[in-house]
């Protein structure tokens, strides 16, 4: 299953997804789908979790990059290959390389997380850091193939790559053959393009839902219009959907065969993540969360039983913390409040009184006395609190305010 760039556009089938499977029989594993109890109660249906997260290399990635690399002429196995990613596709050319034996170079922009740029060399990558956003860092990959000869290796816009991220399709109708839904999140397309050739070629009727964030929503205005359309500065906690254009290829199966692509805010990124840890005991990144988080959004819209693919589950540890402090508060379990108080002795201590009252969990405490803002018997006191939820934040406001308090932020 080879393309050259003359027929990069030919269309992917069942037959190349079915090839493909073939070709990852003992490189790429078939990932578990566990049942959600929480997210089936909440929907009214069974809802599975499709854990492409403990994929190899922690992100389905994998699949598409083996079979692209696989595919390719000898002559060009031996030119190398090169790709530009931050993190997840990064790790699947790398390891996929190795396997087969073909040298690898993988541009990677400055301020990429350190774990990610460790574990593709580890995989046996060559790294270079390069710019400091992925399209200047695209660009160098794409400048580096013309000087070398080393064949490019797109994240998503190529048949080949399709039909190996549509392998997790047919998983999906082995593992759940009454699925009646399919959530995914997409990015550049690639992924959700080909779980929808594989599954609608199966299983016309079941209904296959994108998923985006928000704020890097390229795919409903390029629906709209009928191509792809490019959207300025993406913006988005998800890295692994922060596309700003869907491929040209995958463009035209979604178009085709997704039901639907529906949108959802960092609030609902942070709250999905936080549920698949403490829940389903998985660690997912932003991205990987979207299908949860859409279906956190709207869960009375879905017919049942639902797949949500967990696409990847390569998140930062600081960006993790940061993201479930996001969804904790997004929760309302967790506040920030500052208010001034007078600057006697006792007085934090009195206040941290009224806190412990309602039993409000102090994590941090900042105490300034030292600011041209304040008057001379002042204090500002900025406090960050562990709280029960929403109902919980109304009542610690409310024994604030009671015990004479002022809130200011």
């Amino acid at each position: 299953m080879s393309y050259s760039t003359a027929d990069s556009f030919r269309p992917v089938t069942l037959d190349d997804v079915r090839g493909a499977q073939k070709m990852l029989s003992g490189v790429a594993r078939v990932t578990a789908m566990e049942g959600s109890r929480h997210l089936s109660q909440m929907v009214g249906s069974p809802v599975h979790l499709k854990c492409e997260n403990l994929q190899r290399t922690g992100s389905f990635k994998l699949r598409g990059a083996y079979v692209r690399i696989a595919g390719l002429l000898p002559e060009e196995r031996a030119a190398g290959v090169v790709a530009a990613s931050a993190g997840n596709h990064a790790q699947g050319v790398a390891l996929a390389s190795s396997l087969l034996g073909v040298r690898s170079t993988v541009f990677m922009p400055n301020g990429a997380p350190l774990p990610k740029v460790s574990a593709t060399r580890d995989y046996g990558a060559e790294v270079r850091l390069h710019g400091q956003v992925v399209d200047e860092t695209l660009a160098a990959a794409q400048e580096y193939a013309a000087e070398t000869g080393a064949v490019f290796i797109h994240p998503f816009d190529h048949p080949d790559v399709i039909a190996g991220q549509g392998t997790v399709g047919l998983e999906i109708l082995e593992q759940c053959p009454e699925a009646r839904t399919i959530l995914v999140g997409i990015g550049g397309g690639g992924l959700a393009a080909g779980i929808a050739v594989a599954v609608k070629a199966v299983r016309p009727d079941v209904r296959i839902v994108g998923v985006q964030a928000a704020g890097a929503a390229a795919y409903p205005p390029s629906l709209a219009a009928g191509r792809p359309v490019t959207v300025e500065n993406p913006a988005t906690m998800a890295d692994g959907i922060k596309v700003g254009r869907p491929g040209d290829v995958p463009f035209g199966i979604v178009d085709e065969l997704v039901d639907e692509v529906r949108t959802v805010s960092e609030d609902e990124l942070s709250a999905a993540l936080l549920l698949c840890l403490e829940r389903a005991k998985l660690v997912v990144e932003p991205a990987g969360a979207s299908p949860v988080a859409a279906l956190l959004s709207d869960p009375g819209t879905f017919e049942g039983p639902v797949v949500a693919v967990l696409s990847g589950g390569n998140v930062d540890p600081v960006l993790m913390e940061r993201v479930l402090r996001h969804g904790m508060a997004a929760q309302g379990r967790y506040l920030a409040v500052r208010l001034r108080l007078t600057d006697r002795p006792g007085a934090l201590a009195t206040l941290l009184g009224v806190l412990s009252v309602v039993d409000a969990n102090v994590l941090d405490v900042s105490h300034v006395r030292t600011d041209p803002r304040l008057g001379l018997t002042e204090a500002e006191v900025e406090l960050h609190l562990e709280t029960k939820g929403p109902a919980h934040c109304a009542e610690v406001g409310q024994a604030l305010r009671e015990a004479g308090y002022t809130v200011i932020g």
